[in-house]
């Protein structure tokens, strides 16, 4: 297969990089993807750096042995604990998803207050503060750690009253300060934008790195001659570790398109799954 023509790799702790494909899917229609959802092991923002890390090498072996020709981590636990050592170790361009959603954040607010919400490993890393700082050191950056917004999407429960309830106690001091922007430091809470705007109210711009980063996938596979301009039809393949009908149910609830085919693979070993 000529090298333009492999599909772009998507890696994500389970269903959040969802948002991400969404807007490759949208902004480069020809490109074909393969998605990896580590659903056996979500949420990853408890665990460990060295157990994050892991997970994260495993996924990346998974999607170069799909011989893809970028890799997108989708996932900001993982983008702020070692994108470094992952783009570092590949043969294939990796990028991440919180220098985009920085980008997205310091072009958004009014008032310099910004409120950062992520998982825990994600908020204590302090990753978007110092990307945040680097573009505009003037911006004040408030941030939360919401740990069971990943739980809630993985169930489904984007719009009920136990998210509504869990978004007003998340949320409502960082209104009080006085937030115009929350950037949603986890490709798993714009699932829950329609509940987390509600909290916010209008006046809040909720900011997602999702379109950010589609737009720097097309500049890096313009930039190195990979863009697919083949009017062909793309292919989507998915693959998770567990839970396949969950992942399908959330997962076309968002997409508003199929997800098939499907496939389950080991989580202690998918690099090593058969193609």
């Amino acid at each position: 297969m000529e090298q333009n023509q492999k599909p772009i790799g998507i890696f994500d702790s389970g269903v959040g990089g969802l948002t991400v494909a969404s807007e490759i899917m949208r902004q480069l229609p020809c490109e074909s993807i393969v998605y990896f959802g580590d659903t056996a092991r979500v949420p990853y923002g408890s665990k460990s750096r060295e157990t994050v890390t892991r997970f994260a090498f495993e996924g990346l072996n998974f999607l170069l042995a799909h011989d893809v020709k970028m890799v997108v981590v989708a996932c900001n636990t993982v983008s702020a604990t070692c994108l470094g050592q992952l783009q570092q170790s590949s043969p294939v361009p990796v990028i991440g998803v919180i220098e985009p959603g920085a980008k997205a954040a310091v072009g958004v607010t009014q008032n310099k207050i910004v409120g950062v919400i992520g998982t825990e490993r994600t908020v204590k890393s302090g990753a978007y503060v110092k990307a945040i700082k680097k573009i505009n050191p003037e911006i004040k950056i408030l941030s939360k750690a919401c740990p069971l917004f990943v739980p809630l999407v993985e169930e489904g429960w984007l719009d009920n009253e136990a998210a509504f309830y869990t978004a007003q106690t998340y949320l409502l001091p960082l209104k009080n300060e006085g937030i115009d922007t929350l950037v949603l430091a986890c490709t798993h809470y714009p699932l829950l934008a329609a509940t987390l705007q509600a909290v916010m109210g209008e006046k809040v711009r909720l900011v997602d790195s999702a379109f950010e980063t589609a737009v720097e996938v097309g500049r890096i596979l313009e930039r190195i001659g990979l863009k697919r301009s083949v009017e062909n039809r793309p292919v989507y393949r998915y693959f998770v570790s567990d839970n396949p009908a969950k992942f399908i149910e959330v997962g076309e609830r968002f997409l508003q398109r199929p997800i098939d085919p499907i496939d389950v693979i080991d989580p202690e070993v998918p690099y090593k799954f058969k193609i």
